[in-house]
Order: C-alpha cells, then structure tokens, then sequence
C-alpha cells in the first residue's frame, strides 16, 4: 500500500467537492460550453492575480506557448533561445511557433536556464528568449530584464509550473511581453483535463491570440489569420475559477513543506544527496521538491528510487532525458556533451513527493527511508 503518494489530489478536492459539483452544473444548465461566462471569468481573474491586464484561455500549456509566441509576432524567420533542461512541451511549443529553437544549458545548482549561456547564444537573428520557470522557482526577472534590455529580445515566460510564483518583487507571468500557464492536473492549480491561458499586458496581443485560438476568427466566419481550434472551456474554467481562491494557500503549504525537507535533509549532504536551491525563499512555490543523488551518493538514484518504492513511497523524475537527446529532435543538431549541467541533472534528479497537505510525519517518514535503505548520516 502506498504511504505517501507523489501527489494526492483529495487533500484539495475534498473540502471544495461541493464548490465544484455546483460549479460544474451551472455551466451545464446555462449549456455556454465553448468560450462561456465562466472562461471569460477566470481569464479576468487569473490575469488579475498576477497582476497581468489580460488573459487568453487556451486548450494546453504546449499550445500557450505556440500561440502566444505567434501573437508575438514570432515565426519562421526568428531564432527563440530556450533551455535544454525542461519538459518537451517548451520545445514543441517554439517549433509549432515556427521559429527556430536555440537550446542552451541550465544553471546546475537551481536548474534554472543558465542566462549567461543565453547571451552566449544571442545572434542577428535571435528574437526572443523563452525563459522556463522550473519546478515553481522563478528565474531572476532583474538579470532576465537586464539581458533582454542590452540584446534587444522579447521575454516570454513558459510559468506552466509557477502559477503565482514570485521572486524580486515580480509574480510569474508579468515580466515580458507574454506568458504561458497551463492548468494539467497535477500543476499547482490544476484542472479536470487540459487547459492552458496565455497572460499578455498588451491589447494589441490579446486581440490577435483571442482570434487565432478560434480559428483565426476575430469574428464568426471571418478568418483573417491562419488559426487553430484551441480553447478553454467552460468547466475546466469553473473548476479553475473555484480553485483560484485557494491557490496561496496551497502554494504556502508546499513552500512549508519544502522547508521541513530541506531542514531534514540537510545531514544527508555529506552522503551527496542534496535539494536544489530555492534563491527565492517564500516566493518559490515547490511545484516539484527535486533533490541531486550526486555521484558522492553510496547508492544510484536507480536504486534509491526502488527502494522508496518498497517502502511505500512514490517519486519521479523530471527529466530523465533533455530536449536536445530525445530522438524526435536530433534534427536540431545537438549531440550528447553540448549540455553538460542539464546532462548531468537529468541523471542525478529525483522529485520527492510534494503537495498541499503533505503532513510532517509523511515528510520524516520520507527521509527517514532515505537512511533506511543506507543512506546514512
């Protein structure tokens, strides 16, 4: 039987069922399905969280980020710098976008895109930098600011997994000129399926994103971009819109959490088992809690990870491979040793359970096991 699970959705769900059950039933009753009242609620008040003035539901974070670079402006003739070190859907995202992808190496100590390697990678073609806010912890907005100002590049900001994350004053997705959160299940505000919405301050991107997500429609019948059918619909977004309220609090929680981790791991550091680092205390949101099973470790991760399996313990790994090795992008041109810090992460990194509600006793439960199995102080 499983003692701690990776994630535990009725911890949320439980208190709010009957929040959601009506929520979802009056959009039944007033049969608004595709871009009804409840969408058009929650973009007004997911922007407004963040601080954004609009808000453009989508139908995935993937299709977020391609649409939204497209009402950007960006296209076939722009070179998009991205890191190596993130899920594929950052990738897809830039390549359905039409632009050319320009990968490049993540900071080994946050897993954070490494900006350094990003100036490095700027050329005459490069328009914008798709900076990924990894696990819940924002890359830093005054060294992102600094770099897009000196090379003249448009910020989007892939927050799929740092929804009201903030670091230096900022909320994720208020930054650049556009951001991408999605709404899949296990985000920190989670859905009932797919879901997505792109955060602008511009009108003029707003407009353009509201028609190519309807078939580049800004009216019935009227196609004046080529567009796609990529909409949110109307109960996820009342499940979203019930969520919202909450989701400080949860963040809160798993920042608590996260600090009962690191406090207890801490002894764990000679044994070469160590969590990344949060450089934006409260404001990192612990989507994912990821610690290093470093090569100073007595045992792999392989190992480490079966073992807490045995004992009731469930964990993942985000990511196993990075973009520029997975076969369906070899085309790129990237080969093994061009990313050196996401290579090595991607074979160290282990996610240990994390979410709202996740109990003490579960945490020391969790490390405990780590000495367990022989990893000892």
């Amino acid at each position: 039987m499983t003692k701690v699970p990776f994630v535990d959705f009725q911890l949320q769900h439980q208190p709010i069922q009957a929040q959601l059950q009506q929520a979802i039933q009056a959009v039944v009753q007033q049969g608004d399905f595709i871009l009804g009242k409840a969408v058009a609620e929650f973009e007004a008040a997911f922007a407004r969280a963040c601080g954004v003035e609009y808000g453009i539901g989508v139908a995935s974070g993937t299709g977020a980020i391609a649409l939204g670079l497209q009402a950007c402006g960006i296209g076939a003739t722009d070179e998009v710098i991205l890191p190596a070190n993130t899920f594929v859907a950052t990738l897809i995202g830039v390549i359905q976008s039409g632009a050319t992808p320009i990968l490049v190496d993540c900071d080994p100590n946050t897993a954070l895109i490494d900006l350094e390697a990003a100036r490095q990678a700027i050329t005459g073609k490069t328009k914008a930098i798709v900076t990924v806010h990894l696990y819940g912890q924002m890359v830093s907005p005054s060294e992102l600011l600094a770099l897009a100002d000196a090379h003249d590049l448009l910020i989007f900001e892939d927050a799929a997994q740092a929804h009201l994350a903030q670091r230096e004053g900022y909320v994720a997705g208020s930054i650049g000129k556009a951001a991408a959160f999605s709404f899949y299940p296990s985000k920190n505000l989670g859905a009932f399926g797919n879901g997505g919405i792109v955060l602008t301050k511009d009108a003029t991107v707003t407009e353009k994103l509201r028609s190519l997500r309807n078939y580049g429609a800004p009216k019935k019948y009227l196609h004046t971009y080529v567009g796609t059918n990529s909409r949110l619909d109307s109960i996820q977004a009342a499940v979203l819109n019930v969520k919202l309220p909450y989701l400080a609090q949860w963040n809160q929680s798993r920042n608590s959490a996260a600090r009962q981790y690191d406090t207890l791991l801490e002894p764990l550091q000679s044994q070469g088992i160590f969590p990344l680092e949060n450089q934006s205390n409260i404001g990192h949101i612990y989507h994912l809690y990821v610690i290093r099973v470093s090569a100073a470790c007595p045992l792999d991760r392989q190992t480490i990870q079966e073992q807490l399996a045995a004992l009731g313990i469930q964990t993942g790994i985000h990511y196993p491979i990075p973009c520029h090795l997975q076969p369906a992008y070899q085309y790129l041109g990237y080969q093994t040793g061009d990313f050196p810090n996401a290579e090595t992460l991607s074979q160290e990194i282990l996610s240990l359970p994390m979410y709202p509600g996740l109990s003490q006793a579960q945490i020391s439960y969790v490390v405990d096991s780590l000495r367990r199995i022989g990893v000892r102080y």
